[in-house]
C-alpha cells in the first residue's frame, strides 16, 4: 500500500510519494521504496501504487510505448491501457500508474482508463483519497505554495490519516 500524488500548478507538474511497502495488511516490510521515477530519457515521471513486480512490468511497457510513439505521452497510455486490459496475462497485474511529463498529467489503471484530472490533481494509492482532497484544498486557498509543496504536503497529511502510508516522502517535478 502507498501513497501517491501529482499536482500540477503555477506552470509546474509535481510528484510525491511515501516509501512504505507492507506485507499483508500487519507488517511494514521497507519504509523507503523508491516508487517515483523517470523514464523516456528523464522527460517523463511516473509514480505507482501496488505491486511493486506488477508496476515494474508496467513501467517497462509505458516506456516501450513511448520509443514506439516518439515521446507522446498520451497515445503511449492509450496503447498501454488498451494492452493491459485486452491481454489476459496483464489484466491481473496489480498496480496504477500517475504519468506526466511536461504536457500531460494522467492516471492510468488496469481497466482500460487513461484519465486527465479536472483540477490538476491526482492522486492513487491507500491514501490517495486523503492527499487529492489535501491537494485540492492547496491549490484552491493557498498563495505562495509551489507544485512540489502542495504534492509533498497532501501526502504528508495522508500518511497522518493511513496506516499504509508512511512520512518518507520523496519528490519529482516537471
Amino acid at each position: 500500500m502507498t501513497t501517491i500524488c501529482s499536482v500540477r500548478y503555477n506552470g509546474k507538474t509535481a510528484i510525491a510519494g511515501d516509501g512504505q511497502v507492507t506485507l499483508g495488511e500487519k507488517v511494514i516490510a521497507k519504509a523507503s521504496a523508491k516508487k517515483i521515477r523517470r523514464i523516456y530519457h528523464n522527460q517523463v515521471v511516473l509514480g505507482f501504487a501496488g505491486g511493486v513486480a506488477d508496476a515494474v512490468t508496467l513501467q517497462d511497457m509505458l516506456e516501450g510505448k513511448l520509443e514506439t510513439y516518439s515521446g507522446d505521452l498520451r497515445r503511449a497510455a492509450v496503447e498501454l491501457a488498451q494492452s493491459w486490459r485486452k491481454d489476459p496475462a496483464l489484466a491481473k497485474l496489480q498496480a496504477m500508474l500517475i504519468a506526466f511529463n511536461d504536457k500531460d498529467l494522467l492516471l492510468i489503471s488496469g481497466n482500460g482508463e487513461v484519465l486527465e484530472p479536472d483540477e490538476n490533481v491526482v492522486a492513487i494509492g491507500s491514501g490517495g483519497n486523503f492527499a487529492q482532497a489535501a491537494a485540492i484544498a492547496m491549490t484552491r486557498h493557498s498563495q505562495g505554495m509551489q507544485a512540489d509543496e502542495i504534492a509533498k504536503e497532501a501526502v504528508k497529511i495522508a500518511s497522518g490519516i493511513d496506516v499504509f502510508t508512511d512520512d518518507q516522502i520523496v519528490t519529482d517535478e516537471i
